[in-house]
């Protein structure tokens, strides 16, 4: 039987747009612009051939027709949702997590098991990336960022506080101590472009603003930087507590007692879409439970 449907995503427009009856609300919902909820609408109206609202200057209020439009589709819309949850429930729920590659492999990786053991039956899948989050391509249920720039479309909440301070291997501080800020002077610093001031904000903070290192190298992503401390090459800002499993582990040694720079911190950032969903909920109380712990 061939069914004569209107535009289905202009109906999802609709009910946002009769349900809470502003075009605005339903584009902050629906993550869209004004325009676009605009377009929907006057698309599905021509389909129809009625008005479903009524204009008044910015404001819109529902027609009649619209009245009697709108339960009906948020009865379909719920025999839909009803139906997929059934369909899906004998399913592994998937939780993508996007996050910065350092934070992910020294501090997320190592604590993942906890909320494993919590939620057996969610399947995790883990992308690292530095990419600036844009709602137009947000292919994550859970993105974790440094910073709280208050993204647009999204939710977010700092759980990490992140401090900095000198880190090298214990093979080259047997070479060449570090007893002071001073002795930096004898050493390569690490650089990273995505810490790119780190070493002028902590040699300022030591009281050395004008010390000249023996050499530097820089590197393109922190993580190259960290493993190349680990590997002897110099000398790292390593924050902390992202690297206290490498300094238990006695792969990286602090030799200094500070000063501990307290710099950007790291957040959840969660899409508005998903805001109310009790999964992603669980995960981002998890990080701030293991952030109040770190």
């Amino acid at each position: 039987m061939n069914r004569r449907l209107p535009p289905l995503n202009a109906l999802r427009v609709f009910e946002a747009a009769a349900r809470l009856e502003s075009f605005s609300a339903a584009a902050e919902q629906l993550n869209v612009t004004h325009g676009a909820v605009s377009r929907q609408i006057a698309q599905l109206e021509d389909w129809l051939g009625v008005a479903l609202f009524l204009r008044h200057g910015r404001r819109v209020q529902l027609s009649d027709a619209g009245r009697q439009y709108l339960p009906v589709l948020q009865s379909a819309f719920d025999n839909i949702a009803s139906a997929t949850e059934k369909l899906t429930s004998n399913r592994p729920r998937l939780l993508r997590i996007n996050v910065t590659p350092t934070l992910a492999m020294h501090w997320l990786l190592p604590r993942l098991t906890r909320f494993q053991r919590r939620h057996p039956g969610v399947e995790l899948r883990l992308a690292t990336s530095d990419a600036a989050i844009n709602n137009q391509h947000a292919d994550f249920d859970i993105a974790i960022r440094r910073g709280n720039d208050h993204w647009h479309g999204f939710v977010s909440h700092t759980f990490l506080t992140e401090h900095e301070l000198p880190a090298a291997s214990p093979a080259l501080l047997a070479r060449q101590p570090l007893r002071d800020a001073a002795d930096l002077a004898q050493h390569t610093l690490l650089h990273s472009e995505t810490r790119p001031v780190a070493w002028e904000r902590w040699l300022a903070a030591a009281g050395q603003p004008a010390l000249q290192a023996a050499g530097h190298q820089h590197f393109d992503h922190y993580y190259l930087a960290l493993q190349a401390a680990i590997d002897g090459l110099g000398i790292t800002l390593g924050p902390l507590p992202v690297i206290e499993e490498l300094l238990a582990s006695g792969k990286l040694v602090a030799p200094l007692a500070g000063p501990r720079v307290r710099v950007r911190g790291y957040s959840w950032v969660l899409p508005l879409a998903l805001a109310e969903d009790p999964l992603c909920a669980d995960f981002c109380a998890w990080l701030e439970e293991e952030g109040e712990g770190a």
